[in-house]
């Protein structure tokens, strides 16, 4: 188990460095900037071959051990991925709003489509190349070895500590992006789909970024037109970390990851 995980991540980051070096030459140093979009579409396609070889090619295994089968990328998935993680985050932000622990500003004239833009084609490839990193070959191999429950515990618990690196992190916001990897993980179990994980990571981060201008994980957004400013206490709404790492997002999981729960539990008791 152990050099199947450390194989993958190795190949991971030589991909990611092949590539990176490809975009530096071809279009500048800037494709070398780990905040830049560019950056994300190359991340993720290193992830893409590490897990093409690991999965098909060393391990021998078919795309839906990982969740990664056609089935898995069917709309109906996406679109249960997306709103599990858009309405999740968006209710939260919503009562916050409504309770005046969040408000809106005023700011200088701007593009919404074109900040909606660009949230899109940044965190679309982030939140896909985090899942796969995560909770693609690496999630399959831990369920194999040693079972759901332990492959959702480990991969949930680094999923958050790999958020330390972000901006002003604290004890609070790494424990509550650490239950956002059980959500997450618990919405590839019901789904079988990491394409619907991927898409609730997506749509959580898009509401935030695209539609409330409001940080995500501690990286700022542009805000045309407007943003959404903390004005309660930081444990309740992330502070400059975002609605993310406050108590009220955390709430909100606990809802969902309660439905999801038994859900797949009665999925489970189905096939026995």
């Amino acid at each position: 188990m152990v050099w199947r995980i450390v194989a993958f991540y190795a190949i991971c980051l030589v991909a990611i460095f092949v590539l990176q070096s490809i975009a530096v030459a071809t279009v500048g140093p800037g494709a070398a900037n780990p905040l830049s979009v560019l950056s994300q579409w190359i991340s993720l396609g290193g992830v893409i071959v590490a897990t093409w070889i690991m999965l098909r090619q060393v391990d021998r295994l078919p795309w839906r051990e990982a969740g990664l089968d056609r089935p898995a990328a069917s709309p109906p998935a996406l679109v249960k991925g997306a709103a599990f993680g858009g309405l999740t985050i968006g209710l939260a932000c919503v009562g916050l709003l409504a309770t005046h622990m969040l408000r809106i500003d005023s700011t200088a004239p701007g593009s919404w489509w074109g900040e909606a833009g660009h949230s899109t084609i940044f965190f679309l490839p982030a939140a896909f190349f985090e899942e796969l990193f995560i909770r693609g070959y690496v999630f399959a191999v831990l369920r194999r070895a040693a079972g759901w429950k332990f492959a959702l515990i480990a991969t949930s618990i680094v999923f958050g500590l790999l958020h330390a690196a972000n901006p002003n992190p604290d004890a609070e916001s790494i424990l509550a992006v650490i239950v956002a990897g059980f959500f997450l993980g618990a919405i590839l179990l019901v789904t079988r789909s990491l394409y619907a994980a991927g898409a609730a990571h997506f749509a959580w981060n898009w509401v935030m970024s695209g539609a409330l201008h409001i940080a995500v994980s501690g990286l700022p957004s542009g805000d045309p037109d407007y943003r959404v400013v903390d004005s309660g206490p930081d444990w309740l709404t992330g502070g400059r970390w975002g609605p993310e790492g406050g108590l009220a997002a955390v709430v909100a999981m606990f809802v969902v990851l309660f439905y999801l729960y038994g859900r797949y539990q009665r999925q489970m008791e189905w096939k026995a």
